[in-house]
């Protein structure tokens, strides 16, 4: 029967959804448009994303009422009093390269980059690279295969430590390296067991080529210490599978005696350093307003661990006067002792567990690296490989290897066209002294015109912290002291600025017109 009804549709509507459709639309011509309030025009001409703004709600009370607000709507969405004007120009700057955005109170990580102004040289970064990649306008011409003879140059004069004249990539692209095995990768030795595994490593199951590699690695590592301390070798680094050391002469960094820098570190190497009389300190850990000496004699330990035995007790004798001693049930020493270790423990393998060690305590340092035996690895792909010398100068057993350099030629999309667009890329441990020289060498090949992505080891990032100094050293003694490091005197010069970044390291470098800027 209902097919039979001409205009019949299956999809009709009943008739109160008809009523109040014809309701609301009366409602909407007859009714006159508001305006909009005075707040609300200000936030739309300032390009602010608003909610569409309530209808009022005429005929239903005689007057207009406010819509619900909208609990899950962000705070940001909000009119902007009309007070706030003034700001409207610099958001409108900063809005102009893309869409409009809000300021929000959360901040991503790279937008809470420290970021540097105009200066005409780089702060010193005592991190290891391992990847930097410079882009120009202009080729990277140096970069280019050497001839034998300019090669053969550059060895020479950087194995006497001489200035080099011809060619300049040479300086700056050298390191040495101990131990050397072409088909393993010694850098990073963190977090390296897959890049390792499958290897041959013929010692992993032969204790008598264990003890010889071990043997000839400690000669080396007692050559460079003993460079460092007659001032020949500036700094070098010894990288394990758990940690890596830093360690630089007197005179960088600010200091005026020898340094040690380890990171990161566990409560049970820690532990083993006090044992053996080794003195540090914890420069990032701070109590009572100074810093926390982390390691004492073991007689010093003993005693101020029989101190706290008593304050412990002491700190109960008031549950005896009141009577109530027999009620309350005191901790034992185990769970005393759990808690006040709880939070050295929670700092391990962090930046925070950062150690320094200074003075002649890093001889007995050196003592304890060659006769800890946990300092090789006793599994895994590393297992028996004992861990990695860099220098930036030539010692005992060492391997001169040179960083990889790659320069690419790529065409960029531009206003009129296209247009070259030229790319240097350097692997391998970039070390402090490496990046100032290869800078150095942009500068003036590059018309002082560059930027370069830094990409650190992130182990080492917080050896930019500012240990404590006691006496600044002039740079003329330094300059003097050091001049026979094998350095260049600008890299010198740098590297005896006190460290200023703290527990980050460079991430990005932009040159121009000769005027560095960079973000860490």
């Amino acid at each position: 029967m209902a097919l039979s009804v001409p205009g019949y549709s299956p999809s009709f509507k009943r008739p109160p959804e008809t009523l109040r459709l014809r309701r609301k639309r009366a409602r909407s011509r007859g009714a006159p448009s508001r305006p909009e309030p005075a707040p609300r025009r200000a936030a739309l001409e300032a390009g602010l994303p608003l909610r569409p703004f309530p209808a009022a709600a005429a005929g239903r009370g005689g007057g207009p009422a406010a819509a619900p607000r909208n609990p899950f709507a962000r705070l940001d969405n909000r009119p902007r009093a009309a007070a706030e004007p003034p700001e409207e120009p610099a958001r409108g700057q900063q809005e102009a390269p893309g869409p409009v955005s809000v300021s929000t109170p959360h901040v991503s990580s790279s937008e809470s980059d420290i970021l540097s102004s105009g200066s005409t040289e780089l702060p010193v970064d005592w991190s290891i690279k391992t990847r930097l990649l410079f882009t120009s306008s202009q080729p990277f011409t140096w970069a280019d295969h050497l001839k034998a003879q300019e090669e053969a140059q550059g060895v020479v004069q950087h194995c006497r430590a001489t200035e080099v004249t011809l060619p300049p990539s040479i300086q700056s692209l050298v390191y040495w390296l101990h131990p050397a095995f072409p088909w393993l990768p010694l850098f990073p030795r963190i977090g390296a067991d897959r890049k390792m595994a499958g290897k041959a490593s013929p010692w992993s199951a032969d204790e008598a080529l264990q003890d010889i590699l071990m043997s000839d690695w400690s000669v080396s590592f007692t050559s460079l210490y003993n460079l460092l301390k007659t001032k020949l070798c500036p700094y070098f680094y010894v990288c394990t599978y758990q940690f890596t050391i830093l360690f630089r002469a007197a005179g960088l960094a600010g200091n005026d005696v020898i340094t040690a820098l380890i990171s990161p570190t566990t409560r049970g190497l820690r532990e083993a350093m006090k044992n053996e009389g080794i003195e540090f300190s914890l420069p990032l850990i701070k109590e009572n307003g100074q810093e926390k000496k982390a390691s004492r004699t073991s007689l010093g330990h003993e005693e101020e661990q029989a101190m706290s035995d008593e304050d412990e007790e002491e700190s109960f004798s008031w549950l005896e006067e009141m009577g109530v001693q027999d009620k309350i049930k005191k901790p034992d020493i185990l769970s005393i002792r759990l808690r006040k270790e709880k939070h050295e423990v929670q700092m391990d393998h962090r930046p925070e567990s950062v150690v320094l060690v200074k003075g002649m305590n890093t001889f007995t340092l050196l003592n304890f690296l060659i006769n800890c035996k946990s300092l090789i690895a006793t599994s895994g792909p590393q297992a028996g490989l004992p861990p990695t010398l860099l220098s930036p100068i030539a010692f005992r057993g060492a391997t001169m290897q040179m960083l990889k350099a790659r320069s690419v030629n790529v065409k960029t999309q531009a206003l009129s066209g296209y247009k070259d667009q030229f790319s240097l890329e350097i692997t391998g441990p970039v070390m402090p002294h490496s990046l100032h020289s290869v800078t150095m060498l942009l500068k003036s090949s590059q018309s002082g015109s560059f930027s370069a992505g830094l990409y650190t080891h992130e182990p080492t990032a917080v050896f930019n912290i500012c240990p404590p100094v006691t006496e600044v050293q002039d740079k003329e003694t330094v300059h003097e002291e050091l001049a026979n490091c094998g350095l260049h005197p600008k890299t010198l010069d740098q590297l005896s600025q006190t460290p200023v970044l703290g527990k980050s390291s460079l991430r990005h470098v932009k040159m121009s017109d000769y005027i560095y800027n960079w973000r860490s």
